[in-house]
């Protein structure tokens, strides 16, 4: 066997701000190499594991689209982060239809203080 013609891909964790279990969420809908989800992108790669049954979470949105960019997971702040918040919310309403489509007012207050509300 000539491994030369062998092409080794860096795993999903490669990427800055994506450990084990984002590997294991993307690997369950076919995404298992870095490279493929750098060509998804984050919002169709975000969009593939929301039809497959994650909850959507804005954290683990960013966090995936800060470490496309190269960016530390926390960096996403202020109007930078406000719009973004707002680019997450029409994707899952796009994605997941009406029924899923917002938070209500007091799960997005339990966020802003770090308090995860229950399900």
């Amino acid at each position: 066997m000539q491994l030369s013609n062998v092409r080794v891909s860096d795993p999903v964790s490669s990427i800055r701000n994506l450990g084990p279990a984002v590997e294991a969420m993307f690997s369950r809908v076919g995404v298992t190499t870095a490279e493929q989800l750098r060509e998804l992108g984050a919002d169709e790669g975000y969009r593939l594991v929301l039809k497959n049954g994650v909850r959507p979470h804005f954290i683990g949105y960013y966090a995936l689209v800060m470490g496309l960019q190269g960016r530390l997971w926390n960096d996403c702040q202020g109007a930078e982060k406000v719009k973004l918040r707002k680019k997450f919310d029409r994707l899952v309403a796009d994605t997941l239809g009406a029924k899923k489509k917002g938070r209500s007012d007091i799960e997005a207050a339990l966020d802003r203080l770090g308090v995860r509300s229950p399900d």
